[in-house]
Formats: structure tokens, C-alpha cells, sequence
């Protein structure tokens, strides 16, 4: 009889071990966490919660800036990074990452000049980026006066607001800078965080936005989801062909139409400053980071079948806020790239496209 209830006794031990297993790796597939670019955060949040409704999964996502996202994933504390800088190939494989787009968006400069009606400001490459610089000081410069004769721009000092952390949004913004203007170019850069000539610095889209609804006279740059979330007065700018064109998911989709895609190493591609008559000139990709080993294989899995939702289901939410989702060939050529590149620690296939849509 005791032996009897000891061999009970020890089988329901190892039951329950396994049970607490086992639910232990439900828990953990039950969650992913990533980290990065600010610039997406509406969309990745609002997937999230929908996905969450759907499936019970909770997508955990921390808006910390580009930089932030870049450094967690290398140090594999999130299941995956978002950047709105694209790394090159050289760079992923040396960190051992794959990187892929996953929605497309613009960044737009937003300023606080009341009496000035939203999308009615024009500037161009040069009075922008002479602004930022800090050489156009005031509202009623002569060179702002003449591009905007039909405006009464105020006597007053312009204040400059940038991003103060490493920040996708302020590379995708640099880098247009840089295209458009020598000077820029040649004492600022491209980076994602750089020596700003001018101005005061405030954390994320969030803390730009914020900043500049606060200061009258105020100009800063801010993905354009924070601009109509904020009601902000956002510019007109003289794109690439010279004409003044206002940010749309329309305008963001001419600057992506000429985009190769297949021909991007390591989907390296950069959006600013694209030819078009309706181009936005400040738009851009924002990317998602994951190591090419998935030593997690159930959180690997998991980070893949969440994106695949959102390019099945989340294209409409994507245009709600304003961002452009990836066309379908895009899409085909990002789950391929995950099924060629993306392995679990046995070397085997993270995913199988065919039975991911079945």
C-alpha cells in the first residue's frame, strides 16, 4: 500500500512539472516584446491591441526611439528592434540580424504661428533647412516673406525643436537635409543623433509634438501621425519636381512608387527626396529588427505570425492613421526573405511561408 501511494505520489509530481512546463512555454508564446522607433508607434500600438483581441497574444512595444530599439536587439533583451534607419548589410550581418520594412510613412515639419491655417506655410529645401541651421531666425525673414506673400507672418524669433534621444525620425529628416542642402551636409549630417546648430530637444514624437504646441513660434519635425493626432499645422514643402505638395498617404505613396525593393540588399532603401510631382519628400520605411538565430523558437515564431496578421488584417488601420501599408509584392518578398534567413538554434526554418497560408 505504501509503495502504492509513493509511485502515485511520484507520478503526480512529474505530471505536475510537466504541467507547470507546459504552461510555463504557453505563457511565454502568449507574448513578445520589442523596442525602437517612435515613428510607427500609433500603428504597432493599435495592431497590437487589435491582435491581442483576436488571438489573446500581447505585443508588448516600447516606444524608445530608433537608437533604443537598435541597442536592445543587439543585446537581445526584445524578441525583436524597430529602426526607421536602415541598417546596411554590412552592419546586420555583422550583428547577425535580418531586417525587413513594415509600413511606410512620412515625416513632416510642424510649426505654432497662430493665424497661420494649417498646410498653407510654404517652404523649400533651403529655407528649411536654413531654419534648422539656425540662420533663419525670424518669422518675417525676407526669403519666408517672399515665398509667402499672401500670409502675415508674425515679427517674431522662430525657436527650433528637435529630437534630444537617437532617434529613425530625425535620421529619415537628416538625411533629407543633407540631399537638399551642401551646407547641411557638410557641419550636420546624417545621423541619428546629431550636433544641432539650433534649438531645444524633446524626447521622441511625443516630446517634439509637445513642445512645439507649447512655444509660439516654434518649428520642429515629427512623423506625421503625431501631426494630425495633435492637430498640429503642418507645411507645405517644394518636393523634388518644385512643387509645393502637402503630407498624404497619397504623397507618401508617390515618393514609395518608384521603390525597388528586390534589388536592396538587406532591404536597404531610402525614401527621401523622390522624384514625382506628388511626392512627399521627407517620407520613409520603418523596419523591424530580429536576430537570424532564433534561440527562442516559440517567440521567433510568434514575433512572425503577428506581422503576417498585420500585413493580412491591419491595412486599413495602417491608412486611418495615415501611413502606407507595403504593396502585396513587397509583402510576398518579406515572408520570403523570413523563410530564407530566419532560423531556429536547430538551423531549421523559423517559417514556412506555403503552410503560414494555408
Amino acid at each position: 500500500m505504501r509503495k502504492e501511494l509513493t509511485r502515485v505520489l511520484m507520478v503526480a509530481a512529474v505530471l505536475m512539472v510537466a504541467g507547470v512546463a507546459s504552461a510555463a512555454a504557453a505563457s511565454k508564446s502568449k507574448q513578445i516584446s520589442g523596442a525602437g522607433a517612435t515613428f510607427p508607434y500609433p500603428i504597432y500600438s493599435k495592431w497590437a491591441a487589435a491582435y491581442h483581441k483576436a488571438t489573446g497574444v500581447r505585443v508588448n512595444y516600447q516606444s524608445i526611439g530608433s537608437g533604443g530599439g537598435i541597442k536592445q536587439i543587439k543585446a537581445g533583451t526584445v524578441d525583436f528592434g524597430a529602426s526607421d534607419a536602415p541598417l546596411t548589410k554590412q552592419e546586420l550581418d555583422a550583428a547577425g540580424l535580418v531586417q525587413f520594412p513594415m509600413i511606410i510613412g512620412g515625416v513632416v515639419p510642424v510649426v505654432n504661428l497662430p493665424g497661420v491655417k494649417p498646410g498653407t506655410l510654404r517652404l523649400t529645401p533651403q529655407t528649411l533647412a536654413g531654419i534648422f541651421l539656425g540662420r533663419i531666425k525670424r518669422w518675417d525673414d525676407p526669403m519666408l516673406q517672399e515665398l509667402n506673400p499672401e500670409l502675415d507672418l508674425p515679427d517674431s524669433p522662430i525657436t527650433v525643436v528637435h529630437r534630444s534621444d537617437g532617434s529613425g525620425t530625425t535620421w529619415v529628416f537628416t538625411n533629407y537635409l543633407s540631399k537638399v542642402s551642401s551646407s547641411w551636409q557638410r557641419q550636420v549630417g546624417n545621423a541619428k543623433a546629431v550636433s544641432w546648430p539650433a534649438g531645444v530637444g524633446g524626447k521622441g514624437n511625443e516630446g517634439v509634438a509637445s513642445y512645439v504646441t507649447r512655444l509660439k513660434g516654434g518649428i520642429g519635425y515629427v512623423e506625421f501621425a503625431y501631426a494630425l493626432q495633435n492637430q498640429m499645422n503642418y507645411v507645405l514643402l517644394r518636393n523634388r519636381a518644385g512643387d509645393f505638395t502637402k503630407p498624404s498617404i497619397e504623397a507618401f505613396q508617390a515618393a514609395a512608387a518608384g521603390a525597388d525593393w528586390a534589388h536592396a540588399p538587406g532591404f536597404y532603401l531610402v525614401l527621401t527626396n523622390q522624384p514625382g510631382q506628388q511626392s512627399w519628400p521627407i517620407s520613409g520605411a520603418s523596419f523591424i529588427l530580429m536576430h537570424k538565430v532564433q534561440n527562442d523558437r516559440t517567440a521567433g515564431r510568434t514575433a512572425l505570425e503577428f506581422f503576417a496578421w498585420c500585413f493580412e488584417h491591419g491595412n486599413e488601420m495602417a491608412l486611418d492613421l495615415h501611413y502606407v501599408p507595403l504593396p502585396q509584392n513587397v509583402v510576398d518578398q518579406v515572408e520570403n526573405a523570413w523563410q530564407e534567413r530566419l532560423v531556429g538554434s536547430d538551423q531549421q526554418p523559423l517559417w514556412t511561408r506555403a503552410a503560414s497560408h494555408e
